[in-house]
């Protein structure tokens, strides 16, 4: 960030703030229920949501956040099923080409499933990748990703009735 203004350094101050309030949500539905909702593609989607000047409307986060979701868990399901990114596998095992082509595969139905809806939002490809490596696969699980979109897209609504945008 440049040296700017008392004023520019405080809007900054206030735009990362609200990037991190609007993960609060998600994480204490985590606490309370045990499912995993807070996944490293909710910090992108808050980030653009508190800092961007005409942030994407709801529709777009969460209409690019389920075909993540779809695509990731077709891919997975399809061709990677039982196989987790973070296991530690021999050289050459077939699991790793397995699960890096789930997720290439899984990236480019994504793309081409965003751009088709309207709903291109760039961390929902990260989402795509968490589901088609292995990370999140359960029917919960991903339902619990689509709600935790949900509840951010929620969470920036609110603090918008109460306090609205950092403005510019």
């Amino acid at each position: 960030m440049a040296r700017g203004s008392v004023g520019a350094r405080t809007l900054e101050l206030a735009r990362s703030a609200r990037a991190g309030v609007l993960l609060l949500v998600s994480t204490a539905a985590a606490f309370l229920s045990g499912v995993p909702l807070v996944f490293p593609s909710l910090g992108p989607s808050a980030y653009v949501l508190a800092t961007a000047d005409d942030p994407p409307s709801g529709r777009v986060v969460l209409g690019g956040h389920a075909v993540g979701v779809a695509a990731g868990a077709l891919a997975y399901h399809a061709l990677a099923g039982g196989h987790v990114v973070t296991t530690a596998v021999p050289p050459g095992a077939f699991a790793t080409v397995r699960l890096g082509v789930a997720g290439a595969l899984a990236v480019a139905a994504t793309t081409f499933g965003m751009r088709a809806l309207g709903v291109s939002h760039a961390p929902a490809c990260a989402t795509t990748l968490i589901v088609s490596l292995g990370l999140l696969t359960t029917p919960l699980q991903l339902a619990g990703v689509v709600a935790s979109v949900g509840a951010l897209l929620a969470a920036d609504a609110g603090i918008d009735r109460v306090g609205g945008h950092p403005e510019n």
